[in-house]
């Protein structure tokens, strides 16, 4: 046995042990017994890093798909399930089946929310035992983006084929309601009391229909204000009208990952194949600025960016003067002075960044690498690398979360 697989056999060992103990006692996991983490998810391996939030070392991984055996059975005996499989894994896979997009633990640090692309599920995972408390089936044939409520009780899935937004308690599991959507439902973000949920759907990015002329094969692209509560539509728009009112017709309307300030006035869009990002001020409702960053790769046609993606991932700081941005194609970091759009850019860190969050005190970002098997840790005021780590095959979502004390 190598020392890899030692290790992770005591882990487990480890783990089970502490799961036992707490049903023999009777007692759940409370706040004070957890450890503060980050979460990475693996998505072509389908595996979760865990790693340390305060020493940036990794402690452990969940497996995101141990029922992998019973699904693919399902899949293979359905000939449409197939066929939607397969197309997952050839036109937004990258030729890889994509096992884990994104993950929430609760607050308790019980439960692992994870969704699954190529599965069209999500799941809550015992963190303890590794086990799947419970399975929810997305409408359509792929799960993506998610978001957590504020209070840690239900998060929110974006299904993509299945054009709908299912909005589930985080507990159980069960279905407390969805909203309609555009073409590919994608980014979903909670404002900060909890009472709207921000969304926005890209549309065929998958399709190599990619020049300004075919940009009507994209299909039905939105950008939604819902109301958390009762889960109605309070506001909907094609960015299409508000780019052509800017004076900005040459952009794609759209909206992939999003940041706002923390006053939620005025929110920063990633588009597709733009090398930078437009602001929108809520209050206005009208496209204020276009922030155009570095172009390495200036001899790249459109039709071979990743999903349309030029940049995928922005994140705001605590302060709301500085944005960390993720310049996937061009393999950089941006730290962006949100007043001015002055700049710095790292580069020669990794390939590929395909994901960006700020922690909880807002100072620190972190990347995803998802060419390199890496995430780091850049300090937003000294725009520098802080802290670099080996992950799994093609890290994407990150996020703060908690496990067991001891785990």
């Amino acid at each position: 046995m190598t020392p890899v697989r030692s290790s992770r056999r005591r882990q487990g060992i480890a783990a089970l042990a502490l799961s036992c103990l707490l049903l023999l006692s009777g007692n759940p996991v409370s706040a004070s017994d957890t450890r503060d983490v980050i979460f990475v998810g693996n998505n072509w391996e389908g595996t979760i890093d865990v790693i340390d939030a305060h020493t940036y070392v990794p402690i452990g991984r969940i497996n995101g798909i141990p029922d992998k055996r019973q699904r693919m059975m399902e899949i293979l005996f359905n000939p449409v399930r197939l066929v939607f499989f397969k197309a997952v894994r050839h036109l937004i896979g990258e030729g890889n089946d994509q096992y884990v997009d994104d993950m929430y633990s609760t607050r308790d640090g019980r439960l692992l929310v994870v969704s699954r692309p190529s599965f069209a599920d999500v799941v809550g995972i015992d963190i303890a035992s590794g086990d799947i408390a419970w399975r929810f089936e997305v409408e359509g044939y792929r799960s993506d983006h998610m978001a957590l409520s504020p209070d840690g009780t239900r998060v929110a899935v974006s299904a993509s084929t299945g054009n709908v937004v299912h909005v589930l308690d985080v507990e159980t599991g069960q279905e407390v309601g969805r909203f309609p959507t555009g073409n590919s439902p994608h980014e979903n973000v909670y404002s900060e009391d909890g009472k709207r949920i921000y969304h926005a759907s890209i549309g065929h990015v998958f399709t190599p229909l990619d020049q300004n002329f075919m940009d009507f094969t994209k299909g039905e692209r939105r950008f939604q204000v819902v109301d958390a509560e009762n889960l109605e539509i309070i506001k909907q728009f094609d960015l299409k009208d508000k780019l052509d009112e800017a004076g900005f017709s040459h952009l794609s309307p759209a909206v992939r990952p999003m940041a706002h300030t923390p006053d939620e006035r005025y929110f920063y869009f990633q588009l597709s194949f733009l090398h930078g990002f437009v602001e929108y001020d809520m209050k206005e409702d009208r496209i204020t600025r276009l922030a155009e960053l570095p172009n390495l790769i200036p001899e790249t046609p459109r039709e071979l960016y990743i999903n349309d993606s030029a940049h995928h991932g922005i994140a705001m700081n605590g302060d709301g003067d500085t944005l960390c941005v993720a310049g996937t194609m061009s393999d950089y970091i941006a730290i962006v002075d949100r007043e001015s759009f002055s700049h710095d850019i790292l580069t020669g860190l990794g390939e590929k960044p395909y994901w960006v969050t700020t922690n909880e005190a807002g100072d620190r970002c972190y990347i995803s690498w998802s060419g390199t098997d890496q995430m780091s840790v850049i300090d937003i005021d000294s725009a520098s690398e802080i802290a670099r780590v080996d992950v799994g095959d093609h890290p994407q979502r990150i996020r703060e979360g908690v496990v067991p004390e001891g785990w």
